[in-house]
C-alpha cells in the first residue's frame, strides 16, 4: 500500500501561496472536468441545429446544478472538518468525519433525486419552459437522476481527499467525469441515435465511475473510511451541520441565480434562452479555477486554524484573493479575443450570439470580485462562521441579482440583465472581502 499524508497537517508550513496554487489548480482540473461534462452534452447537442435542445439543457441544467450544489456544499464541510480535525492531530475523529459527511451526502441527494423525479414539470415549467423544450428537457432530467447520488458520493470522497492534503488523488475523481463523458457522448448522442437522452445517459455512467475512483483512494489508498453507520452519523450530527447545511444554503444561491437569470431572459425568447445556457457553461468552464477557490483554500485555512496560526490564515486570504484577480484578468483577455469564435463553436446566430459576445466583452472581468467571495466564504466557512457564507451568497443571489436584472433589463434588455448581475457581484465581493479579514482579527484577539 502508498506512503499516505493521512495523519500529516502539510499545510501548516511552507509557503501558503504555493498551497493555494496547487490546491486551487488541482481542485479546478477536477472541478472544471465536471463543468466540461456539462460544456461537452451542450457542443455535441448543439451539432443537432436545434435551438430547443439547448433550451432545454439550459432548463434543466439548473436542477441538476442544484443537486451538484448541495454536494459541494456538503463537501466543503467534509474538508472542513477533516482537515481542522487533522490540523489538531486528532485521526480518529477526523475519519469519522470522512465517513459520516459521505452518508449524509448519499441521503441528502437521495431525497432530493426523488423530489425532482416527481416534480420536474412544474419546476421546469416554473423556468419557463415551454413546448419542446419542455419535453426534451423532461426527458434529459428523468433519465439524469440516477446519478444525482453516484455524483454526490464522488463529491464527498473528493472533499475528504482535498481536506487529508491529497488534491491529486481527488482531481482523479472528476477528471474521470469528464473523460468518461467525452468518450460516451458522441456514441450516445449519433450512433444510438439517442439525442439529448443519450447525452444522460453517459453522464449517469461517468457518475457511477467517479465514485468508484473517489472511494478507492478514500478507502483503499488512505484507508480513511469507515463502515456507513446510522449510528455515527446521529453522533456526529451536530457538527456536520454546523457547517453542512449552511454550506448547502450557501451553494444553493448560485443556481438560484442560474434559475432567476433563465427565467428573466425567457421572455426574451428561445435565443436568449439558449444563449444563457451556453453563457453558463463557458463561465464554468473559463471560471472554473474560481469556483475551486473555496473548496481548495478551505482546507489550508481549516488546519492553519486548528494550529492557531492566524498569521497564516490571514496570509492565505490575502495569496487567495491575488491568485482570483490574476486569473480572471487573463481568462477575460482570452474570452475578449476569442469571443467571436466561442459563438461560432455553438453554431449560434442571432440574439444567441449577441448575448454571447456581449458576456464575453463587459461581463467577465465581474468574476474576479466573485472570486475574492469565493475566499471569504471558505474563511467562513472554516472559522466557525459558516452562516456567513450563507447570508451573503443569498445576498448576492437576490439583492445583488433581482434588482440589478430588473433596472438593467429595463434599460437594455437581455443585455442589460446580464450587465446588472455582473455589478451585483462587484458589490458584494467587496463586503465579503472585508468581514472576512474582520473575523480573523476577532479571533486572534479572542486566543491571544
Amino acid at each position: 500500500m502508498e506512503a499516505t499524508p493521512s495523519t500529516n497537517a502539510r499545510f501548516v508550513t511552507g509557503s501558503t501561496m504555493r498551497h493555494v496554487i496547487n490546491m486551487t489548480l488541482t481542485g479546478a482540473v477536477g472541478l472544471t472536468a465536471m463543468f466540461l461534462v456539462d460544456l461537452a452534452d451542450l457542443y455535441f447537442l448543439s451539432l443537432l441545429g436545434d435551438t430547443n435542445v439547448t433550451a432545454a439543457i439550459g432548463f434543466a441544467g439548473t436542477l441538476s446544478f442544484a443537486n451538484l450544489s448541495m454536494g459541494i456544499g456538503i463537501g466543503i464541510a467534509t474538508a472542513a472538518l477533516v482537515a481542522r480535525n487533522l490540523g489538531a492531530r486528532q485521526v480518529e475523529r477526523a475519519r469519522d468525519f470522512a465517513t459520516s459527511t459521505m452518508l449524509f451526502a448519499l441521503l441528502v441527494s437521495a431525497a432530493y433525486t426523488v423530489a425532482v423525479a416527481i416534480f420536474a414539470e412544474p419546476l421546469l415549467a416554473l423556468l419557463g419552459a415551454t413546448g419542446e423544450a419542455l419535453r426534451l428537457a423532461k426527458i434529459f432530467i428523468w433519465t439524469l437522476t440516477p446519478g444525482f447520488i453516484l455524483l454526490a458520493g464522488a463529491l464527498s470522497c473528493s472533499f475528504a481527499l482535498r481536506g487529508l492534503g491529497d488534491p491529486k488523488r481527488a482531481m482523479y475523481i472528476t477528471l474521470s467525469t469528464a473523460v468518461i463523458t467525452a468518450i460516451l457522448d458522441p456514441i450516445m448522442i449519433f450512433w444510438f441515435g439517442l439525442g439529448i437522452q443519450g447525452a444522460a445517459i453517459a453522464n449517469v455512467i461517468a457518475y457511477a465511475a467517479a465514485f468508484a475512483v473517489g472511494v478507492h483512494g478514500l478507502a483503499r489508498v488512505h484507508t480513511f473510511l469507515k463502515p456507513l453507520s446510522f449510528k455515527a452519523l446521529k453522533r456526529d450530527f451536530r457538527e456536520i451541520s454546523a457547517i453542512a447545511v449552511p454550506s448547502i444554503l450557501t451553494q444553493l444561491a448560485t443556481p438560484f441565480a442560474a434559475a432567476y437569470t433563465t427565467y428573466a431572459v425567457a421572455p426574451y425568447g428561445i435565443e436568449a434562452v439558449a444563449a444563457s445556457a451556453i453563457i453558463g457553461r463557458i463561465v464554468a468552464v473559463a471560471f472554473g479555477v474560481i469556483f475551486a477557490l473555496s473548496g481548495s483554500v478551505g482546507p489550508i485555512i481549516g488546519q492553519n486554524y486548528g494550529a492557531r496560526d492566524f498569521g497564516r490564515v490571514r496570509r492565505t486570504l490575502y495569496d487567495g484573493m491575488v491568485f482570483s484577480a490574476v486569473y480572471t484578468l487573463i481568462v477575460c483577455a482570452l474570452l475578449f479575443a476569442f469571443r467571436h469564435e466561442l459563438s461560432e463553436l455553438f453554431l449560434a446566430a442571432g440574439q444567441t450570439k449577441e448575448l454571447i459576445v456581449f458576456f464575453c466583452t463587459f461581463v467577465g472581468i465581474t468574476w474576479a470580485f466573485a472570486g475574492a467571495q469565493f475566499v471569504a466564504n471558505a474563511a467562513f466557512n472554516n472559522l466557525g462562521r459558516a452562516s456567513l457564507s450563507t447570508w451573503t451568497n443569498w445576498g448576492k443571489s437576490t439583492i445583488g441579482t433581482i434588482p440589478f436584472a430588473m433596472v438593467g433589463g429595463s434599460i437594455w434588455g437581455a443585455e442589460g440583465i446580464l450587465g446588472g448581475i455582473g455589478l451585483g457581484s462587484v458589490f458584494f465581493g467587496v463586503v465579503s472581502v472585508f468581514i472576512a479579514y474582520k473575523i480573523v482579527r476577532n479571533l486572534e484577539l479572542k486566543v491571544s
